[in-house]
């Protein structure tokens, strides 16, 4: 039996997330996104009422929001909010509606004025629906797992989304262990910020911190950086380099996108985190260090095995615990807190920071609803990287105005329309948008970006299928990342892999298809790109390679 790649991997994250401990109870809560008064942003309404069966009444002046954590709170207060309020009540399948009474507050819910009621499925409202109240004030209807109290210290990460409790628990869980941890997420989610509190917890704090993108070394070079060379050991070697490993010698390594690490690298670190030794380039004796090491990746690590661009025996190393950083999209609570503080941060450096600590409640916002009912419902494919800089072109790009301002380079970064899709009444009628002079009668919908949890397998065949088995495609049409697409059908016990199908399965099915390498994929239901290589190792050539 052939040995499977995989098999030697860490499980021990896997373990915790798996264990067999009561789920979180879940409930509807409001949170503040924007306000005239910044410091109400991020404050926040748990609807328990909700749960128990109860309506929650939404005014002027009731009911109080708070920090997450205390028990002491305030109304919205603002003056343009009525105080006749909006009603919010559960439906039997798990939904919530919304009911705005006749000369209320003027409602915008996702994008779309709200007249009379609307339900929002349980799906919907858990992913997180903005509400501009009065185009003054942004509520969040979204999702929170009460599962106990968060850590302490906050470890220099902003919000208290769900996801971002557990990551803090998981740090302080592994912080004091000498263990290399590996850090999982997208591109511009902050993978760095966590090493570096890992590190600040860990006993190696008073040690050097040495952070290094590995895709950013020329591969010809990474091994001299990395682990040291000798004088004259490759041509424009004329003195001797210490290298990373050598420099952070009793503290911590951090390897930035390891996953592009050139194979002969690989093969030096797995001798490293084995041994705690190493050669330098060039030299005949090891060097022994003492370093900490946590790396870093947004690629799918597995997927590169069965490539054979990656090495398990490497990857059972560094995932020594193995961590997630969860992407924007999946903390859209913590997007208004997160905005404000970049915002403070770049007021400050153009000596403005005094423009954001209004108490003023008739002040005009400085943040407009409508943009910040964008900012919580874009997509973020950079994810708190491309916050950040699309906040600091917001506000340098607004430098004396009384308001922010998205120009259509902006709008464009956003990719959120003014106006989403046709709203669902509360008896499944349609709520048309309005559209402007000259506005075409109709616009290709974005597919809006999901969990992956909330992807049947059923979803995920009918993606497949329709996409010919182009894995890239199906994440698209599903709206998740595409090393999502690779964990679920890993998950899932109806779908295979090229790397499950034995040599006699492809072999017939090669001969019965004529080398047609789409008709294999039909049939076989795989990556057409992993087919491809399993035929090529087996010496099969197909039609049109």
């Amino acid at each position: 039996m052939a040995h499977d790649p995989l098999a030697d991997i860490s499980t021990a994250a896997m373990q915790e997330r798996g264990a067999s401990r009561g789920a979180p109870r879940v409930v509807p809560a409001l949170t503040v996104v924007s306000h005239p008064v910044p410091r109400r942003v991020g404050d926040r309404r748990l609807l328990e009422a909700l749960v128990a069966g109860r309506p929650v009444a939404l005014s002027r002046n009731a009911p109080d929001f708070a920090p997450p954590g205390s028990s002491l709170g305030l109304p919205l207060a603002d003056p343009f909010v009525s105080r006749k309020p909006l009603e919010l009540s559960a439906l039997p399948d798990g939904g919530v509606r919304l009911t705005v009474p006749e000369d209320g507050t003027h409602v915008v819910a996702a994008g779309v004025p709200l007249q009379g009621a609307r339900d929002f499925g349980p799906s919907e409202w858990r992913d997180g629906v903005a509400l501009e109240l009065s185009g003054r004030v942004v509520l969040l209807l979204h999702a929170v797992e009460l599962d106990g109290e968060g850590a302490a210290d906050t470890l220099g990460m902003v919000g208290e989304s769900a996801g971002l409790r557990r990551l803090r628990k998981h740090i302080e869980r592994v912080a004091d262990l000498d263990v290399s941890v590996l850090i999982r997420g997208e591109t511009g989610t902050g993978k760095e910020l966590v090493a570096q509190a890992i590190h600040r917890l860990g006993p190696r704090k008073a040690g050097r911190f040495v952070s290094v993108n590995l895709g950013a070394i020329p591969k010809e070079l990474a091994a001299a950086e990395l682990f040291g060379s000798q004088k004259g050991a490759y041509s424009g070697a004329t003195r001797d380099r210490e290298g990373f490993f050598r420099a952070a010698h009793g503290g911590t390594l951090f390897l930035d996108e390891v996953g592009e690490a050139p194979p002969e690298v690989q093969v030096m670190l797995l001798r490293v985190l084995e041994t705690g030794e190493l050669y330098p380039v060039g030299a005949s004796s090891p060097v022994t260090v003492d370093v900490r090491l946590i790396a870093a990746t947004d690629a799918h690590l597995e997927e590169q095995i069965r490539d054979g661009r990656f090495k398990a025996p490497l990857l059972h190393r560094l995932a020594g615990y193995d961590l997630r950083v969860p992407a924007l999209r999946e903390r859209r609570e913590d997007v208004g807190r997160l905005f404000f503080h970049f915002a403070r941060e770049e007021l400050a450096a153009l000596g403005e920071q005094g423009r954001l600590d209004t108490e003023e409640p008739h002040a005009e916002p400085w943040l407009p609803a409508p943009l910040a009912s964008r900012l919580v419902r874009a997509a973020w494919p950079g994810n708190i990287r491309q916050l950040r800089n699309l906040t600091r072109q917001l506000v340098i790009g607004s430098r004396g105005q009384a308001r922010l301002q998205a120009d259509a380079q902006l709008d464009e970064l956003l990719g959120v329309p003014e106006v989403a899709a046709p709203a669902r009444g509360a008896k499944g009628l349609e709520a048309e948008p309005a559209r402007g002079p000259g506005a075409p009668e109709s616009r290709e919908p974005a597919v809006p970006r999901r969990k992956p949890s909330q992807v049947t397998e059923a979803e995920l065949l009918a993606a497949l299928r329709a996409s010919a088995w182009d894995l890239k495609a199906a994440a698209d049409a599903l709206g998740i990342p595409r090393p999502s697409v690779y964990d679920l059908i890993e998950r899932s016990p109806n779908l295979r892999t090229a790397g499950d199908l034995g040599a006699d399965e492809i072999t017939r099915c090669f001969e019965a298809c004529g080398g047609d390498l789409d008709a294999m994929v039909r049939t076989l239901e795989v990556s057409k790109r992993a087919l491809g290589r399993r035929l090529k190792e087996l010496g099969l050539v197909a039609k049109g390679t």
